[in-house]
């Protein structure tokens, strides 16, 4: 009999935000595969008889393939027993989530998927801000900075990201965001915009850098560093 596969999303990496059921399926859990921004503390919960598989994928890092990720964990559920997919943040939010239920249905293997605290609004809240600001900001987007292949997608929605009323959250962005605020300017975005670098959320290396989308843009094309980072810009709250 095949097993049953429990799509975790663990939070921004701080422990004392995963959900009492994502610590649950982690206690039950005959095997983990984990992110590596799921790892360290949060792996505490997990059952100690467990597997535990990294299977993690860093930018500019050696990473598995994703076909293999997708095939390990098919190989593990088809074993039976219960398995845990841990994923960083929300797994449904620019997590490859999509890639590895297609494996599942394939194999036949049944799945839930449990919602984890968003990096986006932790990083918010890191700021000690409200993502969207009541009187000033009309709406809220997330995109992802890069596509397949590490560089800035060609199909963004250049109009809509350059809107000074929303509030967009950019992930995976601290490598292209450069080109990215070259293009935003260009589209009338004002490069005085408010802008947030929020790195590492929800770990002890947190660290939130408040500046604007011209100067984000200035400091990131100098150096990126190798911690994780969400990038906020638009009308932010000032507090």
């Amino acid at each position: 009999m095949s097993g049953f596969v429990s799509f975790v999303g663990s939070g921004p990496g701080d422990p004392e935000l995963l959900t009492l059921k994502a610590v649950d399926r982690l206690k039950r859990a005959d095997a983990v595969l984990f992110d590596d921004l799921s790892a360290g503390p949060i792996l505490d919960h997990a059952n100690p008889d467990a597997d535990l598989i990294g299977v993690g994928k860093r930018a500019g890092r050696l990473s598995p393939r994703q076909d293999h990720v997708s095939r390990l964990l098919v190989d593990y559920a088809s074993e039976g027993g219960r398995i845990v997919r841990l994923k960083s943040g929300d797994s449904g939010l620019f997590g490859r989530l999509e890639e590895e239920l297609v494996a599942l249905r394939a194999a036949g293997i049944d799945y839930e998927i449990i919602p984890g605290v968003p990096s986006a609004i932790a990083a918010a809240a890191a700021a000690g801000i409200p993502l969207t600001r009541r009187l000033t900001a009309r709406r809220v987007q997330f995109v992802t900075g890069h596509d397949a292949g590490g560089k800035l997608p060609d199909d963004l929605n250049i109009t809509a990201l350059a809107d000074p009323s929303a509030c967009t959250v950019v992930f995976m962005g601290k490598r292209t965001f450069p080109l990215l605020a070259e293009t935003l300017t260009a589209a009338g975005l004002p490069g005085t915009t408010p802008a947030i670098l929020a790195e590492a959320v929800g770990t002890p290396e947190q660290q939130v850098t408040r500046s604007t989308v011209a100067d984000l843009a200035a400091q990131l094309g100098a150096e990126i560093g190798d911690r994780p980072a969400l990038i906020l810009y638009g009308p932010l709250a000032e507090m």
